[in-house]
Formats: structure tokens, sequence, C-alpha cells
């Protein structure tokens, strides 16, 4: 049947819908339909056999996404069904209609945005702050109580974040320090010491590059998982199950990690700069005609302090990484989304807290002349 409406005016003017306001019928009451100029009251939906969701559309552009919402509750012989399809529809289109197609910026969003961005930042370290001193408080408690020391689960983390981390982490840093050497070389042949390769291989793998390496593949590969495993065990309300069984989450899924990532993270850290000098070793020998033993000899010409102060790092970097991507799994909500949106955090937080912390030491160590 066509569809098809009138307006019978009087006291309180009618709109009487009549046929199919379906889709086939759509192009039909564009092309015949004239607009409505009486203020309409009311709405008579008795002779109308179908409805979806283009005639609704039609609906709400004749009379206004704001009138078909007053008009729709007390519409005459129309269903509960086609009145929330109606409602619906005035809704969304309400609110597409309410979006500014063209923002225009100002001085004033622009600091409030930043001013926004400050505040959050803050609450990001407050939280983080505190989560620290649980985790502490909780490590503290547990040491001096042998029976609630999880090996198990400390020898599952160590597996997964580090015996499984030794190949990626061993491949980067040996091809990084063979495009340190290559990039030496080049430089230094112009001034004719390209025998100086070597010590820049070794000292920057020592101080820098090693640690540095090391926590950023951990901050992408371990925190991203840290915070996977703990905001799906969110989800599934295994955290919930925990805390109805009187157990602690910082002490079940917090210390483990992060107690593996503090023994692995330095030894990982060891791996690196022995690969980054093989890497500068295999240039040196290949394109600088510098004999292995040579290598190896202005190498053990270093102060043993360049090794102990990037090492020394390793620990910081360890707690950082752990505790953000544990963080993060707890604040993950109740969809897959969220947890994805909580893992990239925990890998760009991670990532920048540890290039953060290595300036840091950077400078701490310049001032301390060490």
């Amino acid at each position: 049947m066509t569809a098809q409406f009138t307006v019978e005016a009087g006291a309180s003017p009618c709109l009487f819908l009549q046929g199919d306001w379906t889709l086939p019928n759509y192009d039909n009451l564009t092309r015949t339909a004239a607009p409505v100029e009486t203020q309409v009251a009311a709405l008579d939906a008795s002779q109308l056999t179908a409805l979806d969701t283009a005639g609704a559309t039609f609906l709400v552009r004749l009379l206004g996404a704001d009138k078909l919402g007053e008009l729709t509750p007390t519409a005459i012989g129309l269903s509960e069904e086609r009145k929330a399809l109606l409602l619906a529809v005035a809704r969304a289109m309400a609110a597409q209609e309410g979006e500014p197609a063209d923002p225009v910026w100002r001085l004033g969003d622009g600091l409030a945005k930043l001013g926004k961005n400050v505040h959050d930042t803050w609450q990001l370290t407050l939280e983080f702050l505190s989560f620290l001193g649980l985790t502490l408080v909780t490590l503290v408690r547990v040491l001096f109580t042998p029976h609630r020391w999880r090996f198990t689960a400390l020898i599952a983390q160590m597996h997964q974040t580090g015996l499984n981390a030794v190949p990626i982490v061993v491949l980067l840093n040996f091809l990084v320090g063979a495009v340190v050497a290559f990039l030496g070389a080049t430089v230094l042949s112009d001034f004719g010491a390209s025998v100086y390769t070597v010590d820049l291989v070794g000292y920057a793998f020592m101080r820098e590059m090693g640690a540095l390496l090391a926590a950023i593949l951990l901050a992408g590969r371990t925190a991203s998982a840290f915070t996977a495993q703990i905001g799906s065990m969110k989800i599934n309300e295994e955290l919930d199950a925990l805390k109805v069984l009187g157990l602690d989450a910082i002490e079940l899924l917090v210390l483990p990690r992060m107690i593996a990532l503090l023994i692995i993270l330095p030894l990982l850290t060891f791996l690196a700069i022995i690969a980054g000098m093989v890497g500068g070793a295999v240039v040196a020998v290949a394109t600088l005609d510098i004999s292995v033993v040579r290598f190896i000899g202005i190498v053990q010409e270093i102060p043993l302090r360049h090794l102990l102060l990037g090492m020394s790092k390793a620990p910081f970097f360890a707690v950082m990484i752990a505790l953000i991507g544990c963080l993060e799994g707890f604040k993950v909500g109740g969809s897959a989304q969220s947890v994805g949106e909580h893992t990239t955090s925990s890998v760009v937080q991670s990532i920048f807290v540890v290039i953060l912390l290595d300036a840091v030491f950077a400078l701490f160590f310049m001032e301390m002349g060490w």
C-alpha cells in the first residue's frame, strides 16, 4: 500500500499516517510530500500498515526530532515497538544535528586542553606512586613470611619475560652495534681515527645502548603482556574471585612479575651489551682491518665503571615496566576494547618512562663525574 499522510486542521491539528512507511516507498514520499505548515498537535497511526527506519527517518524530517518525540508517546494506533523505533531514530538524528560541523579553534580551547592533559598526567603520576607504595608494602610483608613466596609463578614469569626474550634482544643489539660501528667508521675515517670506532661501540653499549634497548624491548613485549593478562582476568571476573577467596592480587600477580623483571632485565642488559659489541666487532674486522684480538684489547682498556653504570639502570627500568604494565591491567574495564586501549597505554607509558629515566641517569652521572 502506498505511503501517504494528511493533516486535519482544527483546534488540535492531527497528522494521519497511512500505508507502508518503508524503504520501497521512501522515494514516493519524498517526491509527493508537501511541507507541513500547520503546527501538528496529535499523531494518528491507526491506518499505518508498516514502518521501518526509512519511514521513521522521513517522519523525523517532516516534523522535527523534538516534535516527534513529544507526539509519539500519545500517538493513536501506534504499537510500543513502533513507538520505540520512532523515539530511537529521533534521538539519533537529534544527536547528529547537535554535533558541530566545523569546530573553530580558539586559544582558550587550546589552553583548556593543555590544562586537562597536565591534570591527567598528574593523576596518572599519583596513581602510579600509590600503586608503587602498595606493592612495596606488600613485598616487605611477604619477605618475612617465606611460606607465602610464589616460586612457581616467579620461575614461570622469568621464563616468559626473560628466556623467551633472549633471541630478539641479542639480534636487535647485534644489528644496532653493527650500525653504530658503520657510522663511527664512516665519520672517524675522515680524521684518520677509525680505530676509535671500537671505543665508540664499547662506551655506547656499556653506558647507554645496552640497558636502554633491552628495557625498550621489554616495555613493548612484556608490559603489554602483563596488561593483557591481568585485564583479561578482570574481564573474566577472576580478580573478583581472588578477592572473594581472601587472596591478595598484588601478592599473587604483581610481585612475581616485578621480581622476575628485577632478576631478568640486568641479565638481558649484559647480553645486550655483549651482543652490541659483537656486532661492532664483526664490522671492525670486516671493514676496518682490526683483528679480533686488537678489538678485545681496546675493549679491555675501557674502565669497568662504565659497565657497572649501565647495569645499574636495569633494576629501575624493571620496576617501572612491571608496575606500569600491571597497573594498566587493573584499570581495564569490562570490554575487549578497554583491554586494547590499556595495553597500548602501558607500552607508551613504559617506553616514555624508560627514556625519561635514562636521561635523568645520564645527567646525574655526568654531574657526578662518573
